[in-house]
């Protein structure tokens, strides 16, 4: 009934949707029935733009998932299942986290210390969790990440990495 091109996109902005229909309902709440509504619809205003601001950020990073391999996001570690290649990384462990644009198509570079980089491509299945797992990084710059996806270029791009200090604390345990 629906495209597959346009059940995408829908899916891509599922978020965005969302917060504005619920941004809309909590502004007919306040304009409607007059002051009975007002603390809840002062909720769905607030709450659908927290959610429209999410989700504009999440659009961003998708990238549809048509890639090779799958990406699993379980309890601190990034697992990849590639065809040639795979791995796992601990978030807790993560040492740096790098954007590769100079492979086709551009790779994330997880390095843990004393194990081999595990290279994701960005359109791999279930890539999409990544967005939540490097949100948990201290210091992570969205912005940062999220630009670094949209613009050209071949070069790598660092867009996070560990902390000397917090090296220190993570090889005393």
């Amino acid at each position: 009934m629906i495209r597959p091109e346009a059940k995408a996109q829908l899916i891509k902005w599922r978020e965005v949707l969302i917060g504005g229909v619920i941004a809309v309902t909590g502004i007919w709440w306040l304009v409607g029935p007059g002051r009975l509504l007002v603390l809840p619809a002062v909720g769905f205003i607030l709450g659908g733009a927290a959610l429209i601001w999410l989700g504009i950020q999440r659009a961003r990073f998708r990238s549809g998932g048509q890639g090779p391999g799958s990406v699993q996001v379980d309890e601190g570690q990034i697992t990849y299942f590639g065809p040639l290649t795979g791995g796992a990384v601990a978030l807790r462990e993560l040492a740096k986290v790098t954007l590769d644009k100079s492979l086709f198509p551009a790779h994330w570079r997880l390095d843990q210390p004393g194990h081999p980089a595990l290279l994701i491509p960005v359109n791999a299945e279930g890539a999409d969790a990544l967005f939540d797992a490097f949100a948990t990084l201290s210091d992570l710059r969205t912005e940062k990440m999220l630009s670094a996806l949209q613009e050209p270029g071949k070069q790598p791009i660092v867009i996070w990495q560990r902390e000397a200090r917090e090296n220190a604390q993570l090889s005393l345990h």
